[in-house]
């Protein structure tokens, strides 16, 4: 048996394992260590079982993502986010629809020091959810706008996953993030015009808030001061080369805990926080692990050139194996983790894109938004799930109702990137 003719089965073999609700993680390591043994031999198999958890763990790069993960949860924990949805909430008072516009700016500053999208949604919900319901707002647009803004977590740098991207495909990792600043941006923008939008079109679903002064507008902006000074002191020190994106993850996560401690978090809650940070680090690593057993199985199964071969074959320009390619993120993006979904089929698409000449950054920033979909896609939408435990009296049809809008709007925003990559490389030209 031929090695693509593995590799295809051991692709075949890792969807139906999660199908069968096997943790991704375990599934890539399975399938990669029982692929690398099929083609090459056992002992081999044995031994790369032996250096890869090393070789991941010891990573300097890696080093980064509990760090940004600490910047979310000592945020959470501080009293951090209730601030800035106080903050947003004054900023938008008297506007129709305000309080879910606020819910998505918070969203968006709240994503710039935390890089996760699940704890972007979870957070904001606890926060947002109770204040909009008070106000009578619909159920729907209130949750479908949380869920919404939970994913600009995976853009607006810091974001994991665009840290992840940059890592599996050798890219610079402070090139991702100055990349993804324009259309985290954007994101941030059409979700406040599509609540606008919905709000002309059906104006029953909110009620006009409260009316705040021009001097109380002024005097929120202090809430959103913590949150600017850490992304800018990061963002600004990476660009200008004061230090690595590395180093950047800990003077936030540095700074973020001396604002915790000024405001009175006590060690019992610095020991919360640092346990949530581990658990989440734990399973971030464990699938790192994995998808690096099973890049190495990808590799000598040549199952990525083949794939190439056949493409080449069909004659496609590379934009249309670009949008092929993209159409398939979509696709699993409705079943699957964006993570996992990312160092699953990274080894295998960005062979590809390399030989077809197509500008890596731009290719990572139209793979993170089309994956960012999938968390608020049915019928697994990651962040629509959160929600749904973080509000159980909220049915699943309602939330996937109200994030429709917010699906439309980063249609219109991965036309728009695809259609002018100058979005997305500006800062890097």
């Amino acid at each position: 048996m031929g090695s693509e003719t593995i590799g295809a089965i051991g692709l075949g073999l890792l969807l139906v394992l999660m199908v069968l609700r096997v943790p991704v993680a375990l599934t890539m390591l399975i399938i990669g260590v029982g692929g690398f043994a099929s083609i090459i031999s056992l002992d081999a198999a044995i031994a790369q079982l032996k250096t890869v958890p090393v070789e991941v763990l010891s990573n300097y790069s890696f080093s980064a993502v509990p760090m940004f993960i600490l910047m979310g949860v000592l945020a959470a924990h501080s009293g951090m986010a209730g601030k800035l949805f106080d903050a947003t909430r004054t900023i938008c008072g008297g506007w129709k629809g305000g309080l879910a516009i606020a819910a998505v700016g918070s969203c968006g500053i709240f994503s710039a020091i935390s890089g996760s999208s699940l704890a972007t949604a979870s957070t904001m919900t606890r926060v947002a959810l109770p204040e909009m319901e008070r106000y009578g707002y619909n159920r729907g647009l209130a949750t479908g706008a949380l869920a919404a803004g939970g994913t600009l977590g995976i853009m607006i740098p810091p974001s994991i996953a665009l840290l992840i991207y940059a890592i599996l495909t050798e890219q610079s990792v402070g090139d991702m993030f100055m990349a993804g600043l324009i259309p985290g941006l954007m994101g941030l923008v059409m979700y406040a015009l599509t609540v606008t939008v919905v709000m002309r079109l059906r104006p029953a679903l909110a009620v006009i808030g409260e009316r705040t002064s021009w001097r109380d507008k002024f005097a929120s902006i202090s809430g959103l001061i913590p949150f600017f000074a850490v992304f800018l002191v990061m963002i600004l020190g990476i660009y200008f080369g004061l230090f690595t994106p590395t180093e950047g993850a800990s003077v936030g996560a540095f700074a973020t805990l001396l604002y915790a401690l000024f405001k009175g978090m006590r060690l019992a809650g610095l020991w919360r926080s640092l346990q949530e940070t581990l658990a989440l680090s734990a399973v971030v690593f464990f699938m790192l692990v994995g998808a690096e057993t099973l890049g190495y199985f990808i590799s000598v199964s040549r199952i990525s050139f083949s794939i190439s071969d056949m493409l080449y074959g069909l004659e496609l320009s590379p934009m249309m194996v670009v949008l092929c390619i993209l159409l398939l993120y979509f696709v699993l993006g409705m079943f699957m983790d964006s993570i996992a979904m990312l160092v699953i089929t990274v080894p295998v698409v960005y062979p590809i894109i390399q030989a077809l000449g197509i500008d890596p950054v731009w290719f990572g920033i139209i793979t993170v938004l089309t994956v960012e979909l999938g968390l608020i896609t049915p019928p697994v939408g990651m962040n629509v799930f959160v929600i749904k435990a973080m509000a159980p009296h909220v049915g699943l049809g309602e939330i996937f109702k109200g994030v429709a809008p917010f699906i439309v709007s980063d249609f219109v925003r991965l036309a728009l990137l695809v259609a002018f990559p100058v979005l997305s490389t500006f800062f890097l030209l």
